[in-house]
């Protein structure tokens, strides 16, 4: 009833069918008397997503829920008195004449629409704004019935039919991707202004992009899914300053009182603690247990307000304040750990020497080995200046490998969702490839397709890099360039990779050694010499200028024909310093790596340590003959307990075996080292 008149005319309907049918049965025996252990769970509360349930298709749920309540009305073996079928009429009659008519909370919806999203609502063709809004209902038939009530409140305005949308559990995975991407695009890139939505469809779902206001049509009486509705759009990414959350208070309507107690307690906890204690979960589910009572209002009222409050008599107050006091200090560990993963996704991204601009510059290198385009800016100016954060166009590698259909399949991935029904030739050439970044956008619009080290596209193409990444661009030959620096160098580069156990790679990295260069004839019985590091460096440096310079590099051919003369002589003198290049970096990364790896072993020995300390102080504290004031929660100890007893003892053996296993992973068990390739600077001058 306090859902919707819809809802109730339904399972009023239900009731009556399972009175009829017990008082057409013939005389049966009486039913045994005494406690039922039946349970009626989804009418004390509709499936949420948490619930199995949620898979199911809307029908099936309903099918059960009926079941539930005819089993629920037969339970009760006494035949109903003449009054009380006289109220079942009277009760039936008044929901069905009523059921499908506006309800105040409707009205109140329409004048918010029309206030706020379709200011001519009314007028035909009337135009909406950009301003989005969710609904929240826990019942399929009040869903049903907003979504009725709605289109006929929209009606004539501007594409009225592509307005409102639902999102409810049993849906598939293709609609769920449509709706959801469709209510978080732009509001100028689709028309869908209004999603209702039921509790089966909260969990796991990002709604803010483009929306800042929530209605409850219905309050859950459970805290925990009040929070969950309004946790939809009020997290991160969400671009409103300020988020509205509304429900509605009639307030003729007694019960109405205690469920806006309920609301408010709700924000103060969320505000004062960041979340819902399981002691305040609990402490609500026992006072709404038997429904709300109009000769208990105040009772609840002020039960409700002091849910959070621990009863000093109670005889497990000491479990209840440690859970109170465990979620108050929640976010400031939740804080602690945020910042200790920033320290440490900084370290590996130093470790690896992750950078965008070399992660970009390997993706585009993997594409020209392709036979393709490098990545292109979408906007050249944004490009120069924010590169991560830059659109790049990624080439249709599928329509230029038509012989590789692999390609087209992985590209997939960079397409919008496909929509149902959708036949996948018509789905691409629909759904162009999106552009692509390398920071995330802080949008959940689906305009773009953030990149990175996980991305399908991208592990194929970084596996093709490191596959034929040196034996392509001339690196397997020699390379000349010109230098405004007077004197001639010659660089030798190679390639050192370090592997672990099973092949997996530790290290790898384009090593170089570089020389002033003298013709083989001036040479006499003298060999090429090496420069220091800080000269190598120097010379790189040129070396990278006049890549960039289009004048440096155009070389002669009697020039080229020169240095392809030397070039045998040249890499079998400055090999051997190659490779003592090598031996200094490989027992250095050796020592690196070792301390790596038990830097990471002694971290991961302390988080089980504590893991195993804090079992053990759980299991000290719940020792002794705790009276628990529910059965059920005796029963969740008792299964605390065997998990307890079952992990400290894994435990035991990850203490030893972990940091072995870690320490090992970063042991060298080969080394590679290949030269890849040698380059001439050769002075303009000549």
């Amino acid at each position: 009833m306090l859902s919707s008149i819809e809802a109730f005319a339904r399972t009023l309907k239900v009731h009556q069918t399972a009175i009829a049918r017990q008082m057409n049965q013939a005389v049966s025996p009486a039913k045994p008397q005494g406690k039922n252990n039946q349970t009626f769970s989804l009418l004390q509360e509709s499936a949420g997503a948490d619930d199995d349930r949620a898979e199911l298709i809307e029908d099936e749920v309903e099918a059960e829920e009926d079941a539930q309540m005819k089993a629920a009305t037969e339970q009760d073996a006494s035949a109903p008195s003449v009054r009380e079928l006289e109220l079942l009429e009277e009760m039936a009659k008044i929901a069905n004449a009523t059921r499908h008519l506006p309800d105040p909370r409707i009205q109140k919806l329409a004048e918010w629409i029309r206030d706020n999203q379709c200011p001519d609502l009314g007028t035909p063709g009337a135009e909406w704004n950009n301003r989005r809004v969710i609904i929240f209902t826990e019942y399929t038939d009040t869903k049903r019935y907003l979504q009725q009530q709605l289109q006929s409140v929209i009606a004539g305005s501007n594409q009225e039919h592509q307005r409102i949308g639902v999102f409810h559990g049993g849906m598939g995975d293709d609609r769920r991707e449509e709706i959801k991407l469709a209510f978080n695009s732009a509001p100028s890139k689709h028309p869908l202004q209004i999603l209702i939505a039921t509790d089966a469809a909260r969990e796991g779902v990002n709604l803010q992009n483009h929306c800042a206001d929530l209605f409850h049509f219905d309050l859950p009486w459970n805290p925990s899914r009040l929070e969950q509705r309004n946790g939809r759009i009020d997290r991160k990414l969400q671009r409103s300053l300020i988020v509205r959350c509304h429900y509605f208070v009639l307030p003729q309507r007694s019960e109405d009182r205690v469920l806006d107690v309920l609301v408010k307690k709700t924000e103060i906890i969320q505000k004062e603690l960041g979340s819902l204690s399981p002691v305040v979960e609990r402490n609500v589910t026992k006072l709404l247990a038997d429904g709300i009572r109009h000769g208990e209002l105040e009772r609840l009222e002020t039960a409700i307000a002091k849910a959070d409050e621990v009863d000093q008599s109670a005889p497990n107050v000491e479990v209840i304040s440690e859970e109170l006091e465990q979620v108050r200090l929640r976010r400031q560990e939740l804080e602690q750990q945020n910042a200790l993963l920033q320290e440490m996704l900084s370290e590996s991204q130093k470790w690896l020497g992750l950078d965008d601009r070399h992660f970009r510059d390997a993706i585009s290198a993997s594409l020209e080995i392709l036979g393709a385009n490098s990545l292109q800016p979408i906007d050249p100016n944004e490009a120069a200046h924010e590169p991560a954060t830059a659109k790049w166009d990624i080439p249709a590698l599928d329509q230029r490998f038509g012989a590789d259909p692999t390609w087209a399949t992985t590209l997939d991935s960079l397409r919008a969702p496909r929509k149902r029904n959708q036949k996948l030739w018509d789905w691409r050439r629909e759904s162009p490839i999106r552009p692509v970044v390398f920071r995330d956008p802080g949008s959940l619009d689906g305009e773009v397709v953030h990149l990175h080290l996980e991305h399908r596209v991208v592990q194929r193409l970084l596996s093709r890099f490191l596959a034929q990444g040196f034996l392509h661009d001339e690196l397997t030959r020699a390379c000349v360039c010109l230098t405004d620096r007077p004197i001639p160098s010659v660089i030798v580069l190679g390639r050192l990779s370090l592997y672990g156990d099973r092949a997996s790679r530790l290290h790898d990295e384009v090593i170089a050694v570089a020389a002033e260069w003298i013709a083989p004839e001036a040479r006499g019985r003298s060999k090429l010499r090496p420069l220091g590091e800080n000269e190598k460096d120097d010379v790189l440096k040129i070396l990278e200028n006049s890549l960039a310079s289009p004048r440096l590099r155009q070389v002669t051919e009697s020039l080229q024909q020169r240095f392809k003369q030397a070039a045998a002589q040249d890499v079998e003198e400055l090999i051997p310093h190659l490779n003592r290049r090598a031996d200094t970096l490989i027992e250095r990364f050796k020592k690196r790596l070792e301390a790596r790896g038990k830097k990471e072993a002694a971290e991961m020995k302390a988080i089980l340590q504590e893991q195993r300390d804090r079992i053990l102080k759980r299991q000290k504290e719940t020792s002794g003959a705790l009276q628990l004031s529910l059965f059920e929660e005796m029963q969740q100890l008792e299964a605390d307990r065997r998990h307890w007893e079952k992990r400290l003892k894994s435990l035991e053996v990850e203490l030893v075996s972990e940091p072995v296993r870690i320490e090992a992973s970063y042991q060298v068990k080969a080394v590679r080292v290949e030269p890849v390739g040698v380059v001439y600077l050769h002075p303009v001058s000549g």
